[in-house]
């Protein structure tokens, strides 16, 4: 429905900030979130918050931010990152898709910041105002189970949750009939790369899951959800079979099994495991 460069954007995600919005409200912490008209006044008041030792989170143009290998730039403006300092004319930002903590200019910055195009960051910041002492982890968590089964199990709309994975399926299945086969492939390798490279998708995010449940298991006392997180990692293990194969597939290097409606079967398997997951969930907190 939403297209990039004419093909499908396909997210494997959350709206952008939904999940900051809802830790933070559940956590009972206060953030401000600001917008700019002025370029000048965007970085002064980022300069502020960073001479009071507060970080701050922005939303930028990925293909401005000059520490990106040539090979990782693409025009993509919902970028954040977190400016934890600075030292001069350069800025140390903590980035998410880098291990260790990387510098920028400030008028790269101004121009990352300012990119025009699609979802213009238009400056936005963010920061923490207040932080409880001790806020209620275990209730927070317990919310959090909740929210995510109930929204991957009970969508409105067929192409949200695990309704939204078998839909994806489907449309995948008649990519070569409908698109042709060069135009198939060029959508294949751009489903992959909105799950493997761009935000949290497909194996990666199943991991990240089973890791939280594993820790949820601890924090709630629900033994059961050590099992449910084994579960979801064998779940993120077909996430990534599905990622190879599809990517052996553009790449010209196809293995028997590496096809279309494959592919779509993985993907089908994928729904139907964590509809049951999501559901056991349910019932345990229920």
């Amino acid at each position: 429905f939403i297209r990039i460069n004419k093909l499908p954007l396909t997210t494997f995600r959350c709206s952008v900030g939904n999940i900051f919005g809802k830790v933070t409200k559940r956590f009972g912490v206060s953030v401000r979130r600001q917008k700019f008209h002025s370029q000048s006044e965007a970085m002064n008041v980022l300069d502020a918050k960073l001479d009071q030792g507060i970080p701050v989170g922005c939303q930028t143009g990925a293909y401005w931010l000059p520490y990106f290998p040539p090979a990782f730039r693409f025009h993509f403006n919902m970028h954040n990152l977190v400016v934890i300092g600075r030292d001069k004319d350069e800025y140390l930002i903590s980035d998410p898709v880098f291990e260790n903590v990387v510098r920028c200019r400030r008028d790269d910055l101004q121009r990352a910041r300012f990119a025009r195009g699609s979802l213009a960051p238009k400056g936005a910041m963010y920061y923490l105002e207040s932080v409880p002492e001790r806020p209620d982890v275990a209730a927070a968590v317990h919310q959090g189970l909740i929210a995510v089964s109930k929204t991957m199990l009970h969508t409105p709309v067929p192409f949200l949750g695990t309704r939204g994975i078998d839909f994806l399926a489907n449309r995948l299945e008649k990519w070569p009939k409908k698109l042709g086969e060069e135009q198939a492939l060029l959508h294949l390798g751009q489903l992959i790369r909105m799950q493997e490279e761009i935000g949290t998708g497909g194996g990666g995010f199943r991991f990240m899951y089973a890791a939280f449940l594993q820790e949820a298991a601890e924090i709630t006392g629900l033994a059961p959800l050590l099992q449910l997180s084994e579960r979801m990692t064998l779940v993120g293990d077909t996430w990534r079979r599905f990622a190879v194969s599809g990517a052996r597939l553009c790449k010209g290097r196809a293995k028997a099994g590496d096809t279309y409606g494959e592919l779509a079967g993985i993907l089908r398997e994928c729904a139907q495991t964590e509809r049951g997951i999501y559901a056991d969930i349910l019932q345990l907190l229920n």
